[in-house]
């Protein structure tokens, strides 16, 4: 968007003041206008783009989120840009005119028209910044579905081709990984079709752009959720610009959603892979059964709801990461592990297709992680804790329940005098089990009537089950901010009471509770 485009005269939106920076970044804002000089020697509406898009860059993904950086900074860096009123500082404003978010955009483009307005020069790009036009998607995809190397095709009025190259990787959520621009658009488009020719595990296809702008919208969502995402060093100087350049693809099309697989549907798809021919030579059934439904689970709860797709780093991913910090196996299901995968590698590309040589280097992936997951296997006296307490915490296996159960109910021993049945040793209960999880409240709590015992109870059973998972996410704030355990539970308790059957005002109470802990 040119600042040609906005009238002067535009009235300026309630609470938009000019920002005066932070003393600590001036010095930052002065280096990125003389970064700017830049600006005021090329030609390219292009390369001014890339320039601005690596100075708005220079602070992407080094706060949380939560920090609002973008107001903070980048509108910021606005006001620096307007008092500075010097030829870069007004093509640096054209440029964050069209690459900036909403609000700075706004900021940005009024800020410029005032300086134009005190005659100051434009940059002899300013006029086509922003005027390109989306001609052609493409993707290529690896037949393992890990990752799509997505192209993304423009120009300004017919001159200036460029294709945008984004990486979407699909083992992480989805997530924008890496982007890159190419000048070289007929070599770049030679170099994919000739991979797509030779190569049996990668495929080129052409896209509907419409579809393509929701994927990339919905990837770039996933990566500036996360506090630390795994992008490349580079990612960070394209950010803003490949976020104009999704802008300017087509609305309309289609955000991917993962298929929602209910119990009843895992546990057929499970049964089916038991009596494969695949499955044949496992001896150990009952194991095998318990390993192909967390191979099961983590297809569908972690990888979009795909749990017959294999690859060699899924399966990696699978053996090495998600296992190890989520599932205490048995013994046996820990022998068993890597044959299961490996017969569900077989089992699965039958069922998808996916070619021979796929299925080798999965297979591989496999065998070679095997030694590396042995050694990642978690006994649980490594957590500190006689292993029956363990057992008994997590008879489902879900390792990542451990802190919260123990949290929960942490009298898992010792002798308890009930009136009527004498004393009974707490080691011998079952936590899982009601009437015992209320003799270990009882003993927790000695005295205390029975409206306060049932509170208690309540959250010990919506704790065990996670229900909702901003629970625990708010004890452990709570936590963190130095409260004790016992205060911590009449804190949680009193949110539940008060927002009783609503769900959705008990999560945003539980969220409001974690990002502003009471004083101590």
């Amino acid at each position: 968007m040119s600042p040609r485009s906005r009238a002067s005269g535009d009235p300026q939106p309630p609470g938009d003041a000019p920002d005066e920076p932070l003393d600590e970044i001036a010095g930052i804002f002065d280096d990125m206008l003389r970064h700017a000089r830049e600006l005021l020697a090329v030609r390219s509406p292009l390369d001014a783009e890339l320039i601005v898009s690596e100075i708005l860059g220079s602070w992407w993904g080094r706060w949380p989120v939560d920090d609002d950086v973008d107001r903070l900074i980048g509108e910021a860096l606005v006001g620096h840009a307007a008092r500075a009123g010097t030829p870069a500082a007004l093509a640096l404003l054209t440029g964050m005119a069209y690459l900036g978010t909403t609000r700075q955009a706004v900021k940005a483009e009024r800020a410029a028209l005032e300086l134009m307005d005190h005659g100051v020069a434009r940059p002899g790009w300013a006029d086509r910044v922003g005027m390109v036009v989306a001609e052609e998607c493409f993707t290529s995809r690896d037949v393992y579905g890990d990752q799509d190397s997505i192209v993304c095709t423009f120009g300004y009025a017919g001159e200036e081709r460029h294709a945008l190259v984004v990486t979407v990787d699909h083992n992480r959520s989805g997530m924008v990984r890496d982007a890159w621009v190419s000048s070289q658009v007929d070599k770049l488009f030679e170099h994919c079709r000739e991979e797509d020719r030779s190569n049996p595990l990668v495929v080129f296809r052409q896209m509907d752009p419409r579809d393509t702008r929701a994927l990339l919208e919905h990837a770039l969502t996933v990566t500036g959720e996360q506090d630390d995402p795994p992008v490349t060093d580079t990612f960070a100087a394209y950010h803003a610009f490949l976020r104009a350049r999704v802008r300017a693809l087509p609305p309309g099309g289609l955000p991917p959603r993962a298929p929602v697989h209910g119990r009843d549907w895992r546990a057929t798809l499970a049964a089916r892979f038991l009596a494969s021919d695949e499955a044949e030579g496992l001896s150990d059934r009952s194991a095998a059964g318990r390993c192909v439904d967390r191979i099961i689970e983590f297809g569908c709860e972690d990888d979009h709801g795909r749990p017959l797709r294999v690859s060699p780093v899924k399966c990696e991913l699978f053996l090495l990461d998600w296992l190890p910090r989520k599932v205490l196996l048995s013994p046996a299901e820990h022998d068993a592990m890597p044959h299961v995968l490996a017969a569900w590698v077989r089992w699965a590309a039958r069922q998808t297709g996916l070619p021979s040589e796929g299925v080798r280097a999965t297979l591989d992936a496999v065998w070679d992680a095997t030694g590396r997951f042995t050694r990642l296997f978690r006994d649980p006296e490594a957590f500190g804790l006689d292993p029956s307490v363990v057992r008994r915490l997590l008879p489902d296996g879900e390792l990542e329940a451990l802190p919260r159960r123990a949290f929960a109910l942490p009298f898992l021993s010792g002798e308890h005098h009930v009136p009527g049945r004498g004393r009974i040793d707490l080691a011998t209960l079952d936590p899982a089990d009601p009437a015992d999880r209320r003799t270990m409240l009882e003993f927790e709590h000695p005295g205390a009537a029975e409206e306060h015992l049932a509170a208690h109870e309540r959250l010990a059973v919506r704790l065990w089950n996670a229900e909702p998972p901003e629970l625990w996410e708010a004890a452990q704030a709570l936590l963190d901010a130095g409260q004790e355990r016992h205060q911590i539970l009449h804190r949680l308790i009193e949110v539940l009471e008060r927002c009783r059957d609503d769900p959705d005002a008990l999560r945003a109470a539980l969220v409001a509770l974690r990002h502003d802990p009471p004083p101590m």
